[in-house]
């Protein structure tokens, strides 16, 4: 499995994200919903009305979702390909199953990418299995899927991540993880193998700032300002993380990832 079958592919999936996850107004959402009810902005033919003006609508939030692939598994496999409003008695159950298969799914992304990294080659065999195991789970049925503990397995392969990750930093990073940046003045700083793993990082200014072997497991990069910063060699970097900030042409990405439209 590769990062490119991570990707949400929203023409197989029963518009998941836009029925089974509750939202609140705020600054990412312009309206309130339940979980599972559809949004008003839904279209009949299960695509967004406004998926051209969400940002201008008030619906950021949606454009820095990222499922991971989780919508059209749970929608093709997990479901046979049942859409939810033809057969309702589905709904409930896949509702419910969805944010599971997303947690599984994210778990999948960032394994996938550890076992590329060859710092890390020592845990290799590991990360594999780690991975095949994760896998297998994803092809469960609905029942054992919304049994499932997924913050345990969660914890038992972030264990396994932060090693290597820790490897890949190498020894000169500096220790930031899970830190208060909110709002940092971090231009041009250097922050080659840092761990910023769960930082807050919102509104922070990381203009020209060099992000090589940075671990940014979970960091949250709302509003930060990336333009002329180097992250081509960050680590577990994801694509929500980049939709959410702010950059430019000339930031630099990890080959995997796209340059949001909205930079």
């Amino acid at each position: 499995m590769g990062l490119h079958e991570l990707r949400a592919d929203c023409a197989n999936c029963f518009a998941l994200c836009c029925v089974a996850p509750a939202f609140s107004a705020s600054a990412d959402f312009a309206i309130g919903k339940k979980a599972g009810r559809s949004c008003p902005n839904l279209r009949q033919d299960l695509r967004c009305g406004i998926h051209t003006r969400l940002r201008a609508q008030g619906f950021k939030g949606c454009t820095v979702y990222d499922c991971f692939g989780a919508g059209q598994k749970v929608s093709q496999v997990t479901f046979a390909g049942r859409d939810w409003r033809q057969d309702p008695e589905t709904a409930a159950s896949m509702f419910a199953v969805f944010p599971v298969m997303r947690d599984l799914h994210e778990l999948l992304w960032y394994l996938t990418e550890a076992i590329t990294l060859p710092a890390a080659r020592e845990l290799h065999a590991d990360l594999t299995r780690a991975r095949e195991s994760v896998e297998r789970l994803t092809r469960e049925p609905p029942e054992t899927l919304r049994a499932l503990d997924v913050a345990a397995r969660r914890r038992e392969v972030n264990a396994l991540l932060r090693r290597a990750a820790t490897l890949a930093r190498g020894a000169d990073g500096k220790d930031h993880a899970g830190g208060d940046l909110i709002g940092a003045s971090l231009r041009g700083a250097d922050l080659t193998g840092a761990s910023l793993r769960g930082a807050y990082l919102i509104g922070a200014d990381l203009r020209e700032a060099r992000l090589t072997r940075a671990d940014l497991t979970g960091a949250d990069l709302r509003d930060a300002d990336l333009r002329g910063a180097d992250l081509a060699g960050g680590l577990f970097v994801t694509q929500s993380q980049l939709d959410a900030a702010r950059g430019d042409a000339r930031t630099g990405l990890p080959p995997a990832l796209t340059r949001p439209a909205h930079w």
